[in-house]
């Protein structure tokens, strides 16, 4: 290595990597890059388009067959994606490439595109997810469960008493209330479930952007253009 890798040496170093894993036996290199709402907050125009740039070139090479052996899975907000302003569709040729089928619709999915659309845990997926982290806890020891099943019906049941059917639409603070939860009966034996249980906060998580998510790179501020106003899914990737 002649150079350091840096921002614009990124995507080649991957690429190096991903041809050192072929030789090395293996298929290749997935690459997840996941909070590219990040991106989306970015005060500056300038920089949210060169990063838009550097995902641009990422999603050329990968689909005209420039680079082989790596595949890329990027997460984010439907507004990230959507937004016209400081979206990935703000630039244009990303958002030609990322429309999505304008068959699909009324129950009808399309996988074969660059984006796929998460739909919404439902309460019984939320469940199923709450076992797994209770088998987490016990290292997959039945015997070893910090709460039985009643306790996971107890705590949905209190987290939709507290912030009603969103508990499973945006999980994420219900994960978190139910981690503290398994954590502090770890760590204090004899504490029995159902007298925390009471006492734990659930906030309901909005995931809307505001003035203090905003990161001011460069002091550059954001030029004045409207914001086209298209249906919203409750969570988008692509890949």
């Amino acid at each position: 290595m002649r150079t350091i890798i840096d921002d614009a040496g990124f995507f080649d170093g991957l690429r190096l990597l991903a041809r050192f894993c072929r030789i090395a036996g293996f298929g290749g290199l997935l690459v997840c890059l996941d909070e590219l709402v990040n991106l989306y907050k970015l005060q500056s125009s300038q920089a949210r388009k060169q990063n838009y740039e550097q995902i641009l070139r990422i999603f050329n090479d990968v689909l005209q067959g420039s680079t082989e052996g790596i595949g890329f899975i990027l997460g984010g907000t439907p507004d990230f994606l959507l937004d016209t302003r400081r979206g990935l569709y703000s630039y244009e040729a990303l958002q030609s490439r990322l429309a999505e089928n304008s068959f699909a619709g009324n129950g009808l999915v399309d996988y074969s595109g660059p984006v796929i659309n998460l739909p919404n845990l439902t309460p019984e997926e939320l469940y199923h997810l709450l076992e797994r982290l209770r088998d987490v806890f016990a290292s997959g020891d039945a015997q070893k469960w910090l709460v039985p099943d009643d306790g996971l019906h107890a705590f949905m049941e209190h987290c939709a008493n507290r912030i009603g059917e969103a508990y499973f639409r945006t999980p994420r603070n219900t994960v978190k209330a139910f981690v503290d939860l398994l954590a502090i009966i770890e760590q204090n034996p004899g504490v029995d479930w159902r007298e925390l249980l009471g006492s734990v906060d659930v906030a309901e998580d909005r995931g809307e952007l505001t003035d203090n998510d905003i990161f001011d790179v460069e002091g550059d501020s954001d030029d004045e253009l409207s914001t086209l106003d298209i249906g919203k899914p409750a969570t988008r990737a692509f890949e």
